[in-house]
């Protein structure tokens, strides 16, 4: 699992890709980064990420709780995401991650 703090230029080029959910208490759910985004840090401080949040998509309908979830990506590796569910459609269920 990743050891370094995670920022946006990580994700900006991976809508689209998969992460899926691989917790052993969980079961294996693909999730679909839909977007990331940048936002406006109201102090800029040297050594401090600006904030960015993600949103991924579950074509699954089970919606899971919020929590920290362990997830896979083929370039990135194993990550380590706290995921609240953040809307259900026809679509699946969305989840968000804000990294401040």
């Amino acid at each position: 699992m990743t050891a370094r703090k995670l920022v946006f230029e990580d994700f900006a080029d991976k809508i689209g890709d998969m992460f899926p959910i691989c917790d052993h208490d969980v079961p294996r759910i693909p999730l679909t980064l839909a977007e990331a985004e940048l936002h406006e840090a109201k102090w800029h401080m040297p050594g401090i990420r600006p904030p960015f949040s993600l949103v991924f998509l579950a074509n699954d309908g089970t919606v899971l709780p919020q929590r920290l979830y362990r997830m896979e990506h083929d370039r990135l590796g194993a990550l380590e995401i706290f995921l609240v569910p953040i809307a259900q459609d026809g679509r699946g269920v969305s989840y968000q991650a804000t990294f401040n």
